[in-house]
């Protein structure tokens, strides 16, 4: 069967399709094979960025490691009982058509809470939530006291992935293994910056999840998506020196590899 990863956060603005395309293309670059699916029905950043780097690729024939990308198949409304939600009936059709052709599967959900994105979580194998490293972005996960020093409780995200597993375990299912991502950190070290530390490494003790390294705050990432590149593509377009910026990104892109720690993922870039 294939591993199921989930990047998801319901605030946007975090990266998650920025971290969902590295991730899936690393995973192609290594020889896997690879689908990926955006459940951001509106925005579908993620389905426009493989849509770039397929158009990029034909227009300068190019031969570039890359995941599939699929959508959710339409399913006829009178073929499902009034007691079920046909965007359950969707994803499991689109899990079921991926998993004989990907050893990984990727999901990108929305920046909001949907039904599409409480069924994903509930079946991932692997969770990464990309976050900024702000207390705006933490309150996601849990209410935390004026000075951010005193955790007071998990808030709505967190609660909604209790509930994928506790849904999990009652299908006998392994437990998700949760990656939360400090995405876009800030150079310099910043009293905020060690507050937030501190206040995640207490949360993560408190209600399970992994700490993991993600990018920081970088112009190259909005110069790579109209071309659908990802920062494992340069050399193969022409860039011969890659700048100290790109270097320390492709080291971040390691180190999250690393940390992520998926299975069967030997790091080879």
């Amino acid at each position: 069967m294939a591993h199921i990863i989930v990047v998801g956060n319901e605030k946007g603005g975090a990266g998650k399709s920025t971290v969902a395309m590295h991730v899936a293309t690393a995973l192609a670059r290594m020889d896997f094979r690879v689908g990926v699916l955006d459940l951001d029905l509106r925005q579908r950043s993620l389905a426009r960025y493989c849509l770039n780097r397929s158009t990029h690729i034909a227009q300068d024939g190019l031969a570039l490691p890359s995941p599939t990308s699929y959508d959710l198949p339409d399913i006829d409304k009178a073929s499902v009982p009034e007691d079920e939600n046909i965007f359950d009936h969707r994803l499991s059709a689109a899990i079921a058509r991926m998993e004989p052709q990907s050893d990984f599967i990727l999901i990108d959900c929305p920046g909001s809470h949907t039904r599409l994105s409480q069924v994903a979580h509930s079946l991932a194998d692997t969770l990464i939530t990309p976050l900024n490293d702000s207390f705006v972005d933490f309150d996601l996960l849990a209410h935390i006291s004026s000075d951010g020093e005193t955790i007071e409780g998990p808030s709505v995200y967190s609660e909604m992935v209790w509930n994928a597993r506790q849904l999990r375990a009652q299908a006998d299912l392994s437990p998700i293994d949760w990656v939360v991502l400090r995405n876009r950190v800030g150079a310099q070290q910043m009293v905020n910056k060690q507050k937030m530390e501190r206040a995640l490494e207490k949360l993560s003790n408190r209600i399970g999840f992994r700490i993991a390294p993600g990018f920081n705050e970088r112009v190259v990432f909005r110069e790579l998506f109209p071309r659908g590149l990802t920062l494992l593509d340069l050399k193969d377009v022409g860039v011969k020196q890659l700048n100290i910026s790109n270097i320390a990104a492709r080291q971040e892109l390691r180190d999250l590899i690393k940390t992520v720690n998926l299975p069967g993922v030997a790091i080879n870039f």
